[in-house]
């Protein structure tokens, strides 16, 4: 990618696409700049056929130690109101491809919430999520208090966003927050492996599993269920099922299109 951005770092290797928050003399605090670079180059992604798989990461010690408190401090509600605030963030829910996190240090407050619209996520031993957001007479605002109580349940929820509480890379483990905890230096690496395994599954497959995972999340399960059908059926009409099942019967590895 030839653009360069402010706040992030971009580029393309191979089948990958991988986005990097750069800002880490401030932990890499988000600012609405920020998620704006961010929201555009995973809509870049999305539609470049030579990108499989979505990576994105922190620079520096943090992967986002939170929201730039600065740039809030004195709004007000009817700002936010009028500039729709979370409307950016949004639009990060819409990505079709599969986003696999890597996060070291703190994902706190906003840092933590842009953690959880990743699909995947693996996490340095050193890291620690949490919403302290209470802290500061707030609370999450771009999709934390919904996600987190999906993935964990109510009441685990309510503990961490009423207390403030840091969770450690442990913890998020055992309750799925996280897929991996792995040793910091390897953290990337096994995180593109991660991306690079998926990168080289069928697209269209991967593009309608999360699909219909995400759905699995929102809806009761007859529906989803039909949803999932229309999804199984809607890829056999895709070259790459014929190629997938053709390369099974033939006992050599399959090449995938993303058509």
């Amino acid at each position: 990618m030839n653009k360069s951005y402010e706040y992030i770092e971009t580029s393309v290797k191979g089948q990958l696409g991988f986005i990097t928050l750069d800002r880490p003399s401030v932990l890499n605090a988000i600012n609405r700049p920020m998620v704006s670079e961010i929201v555009t180059v995973l809509e870049e992604f999305d539609k470049n056929e030579n990108v499989r798989a979505i990576v994105l990461s922190g620079n520096g010690r943090a992967f986002a130690a939170g929201a730039d408190i600065a740039e809030m401090a004195d709004e007000n509600a009817v700002d936010f109101e009028l500039r729709n605030q979370f409307k950016d963030w949004d639009r990060i829910a819409m990505i079709k491809k599969p986003i696999i996190g890597a996060v070291q240090g703190f994902a706190l407050g906003g840092g933590f919430e842009l953690a959880l619209c990743c699909d995947l996520l693996f996490a340095a031993e050193d890291a620690e999520f949490g919403f302290p957001e209470v802290n500061l007479g707030v609370m999450p605002g771009a999709g934390g208090t919904q996600r987190l109580t999906k993935l964990v349940g109510r009441t685990k929820a309510m503990e961490w966003l009423f207390t403030g509480k840091r969770i450690s890379g442990r913890e998020a483990l055992h309750f799925g927050i996280i897929n991996r905890l792995i040793a910091k230096e390897l953290l990337l690496e096994e995180t593109i492996k991660m991306a690079e395994s998926i990168a080289r599954q069928a697209p269209l497959s991967i593009r309608l599993i999360k699909e219909s995972v995400l759905k699995a999340v929102d809806t009761p399960i007859n529906e989803g269920m039909q949803f999932e059908r229309k999804n199984f059926y809607l890829l056999f009409s895709s070259e790459d099922q014929k190629e997938g099942m053709k390369a099974f019967q033939e006992k050599r590895k399959p090449h995938f299109k993303g058509k």
